[in-house]
């Protein structure tokens, strides 16, 4: 039988995995990081290459980068799904040569990425991720107003005060009461 680690053990082994994980990194031609909504890839080339030189290629599954004659830096299928259009790729400048930036827009906007590409042979370890603090701006209507009422009922219910659920049962009571005067409702109970 088999003893859950120590948390001094958990921590020597994430760290040790940390460390793994970013020596495996370095190895790519290219680095990437990722926020829950999209991903942007940098890889660095020579700076006498101008974007007829470059090779890029996005469809919804896949992405294929390189520089025209040569092996690509990245070259295969993607772990999900993106929006091409809405997607970029740019040459840009910088003091050691020049850097393909490449944005990639998920189609699903909820959903953490392992790797680049799904035959990458390096994965990260998506459980170990911190999600970064949404704002109610970045949410979409429905959404937003669904965590707006959870929010607002939380509020209620700490200060003791119906949720918006339980006050529109209360009021249609009341609307119930104002068109049946004749009953008695003095023993009526909200459940």
């Amino acid at each position: 039988m088999s003893s859950s680690p120590t948390p001094s053990e958990r921590e020597k082994k994430d760290k040790e995995d940390r460390t793994r994980e970013a020596e495996e990194q370095a190895k790519l031609p290219y680095k990437w990081t990722q926020t829950i909504q999209d991903l942007d890839i940098t890889i660095s080339v020579a700076s006498n290459l101008r974007g007829k030189d470059i090779v890029v290629d996005m469809t919804k599954t896949k992405l294929k980068v390189g520089v025209k004659g040569q092996e690509a830096f990245i070259d295969g299928p993607l772990p999900y799904e993106i929006h091409p259009s809405e997607s970029t790729w740019t040459l840009e400048p910088t003091s050691s040569g020049k850097d393909i930036s490449i944005h990639l827009d998920k189609a699903n906007k909820q959903q953490w990425w392992a790797s680049v590409t799904a035959n990458a042979p390096y994965f990260l370890d998506t459980s170990k991720i911190q999600p970064e603090n949404s704002k109610l701006g970045d949410l979409d209507g429905e959404t937003r107003g669904m965590v707006e009422k959870m929010m607002y009922d939380q509020r209620q219910k700490e200060m003791g005060k119906p949720t918006s659920e339980e006050q529109g049962k209360l009021d249609m009571l009341e609307k119930f009461k104002k068109s049946h005067p004749e009953m008695d409702f003095s023993n009526a109970k909200m459940g």
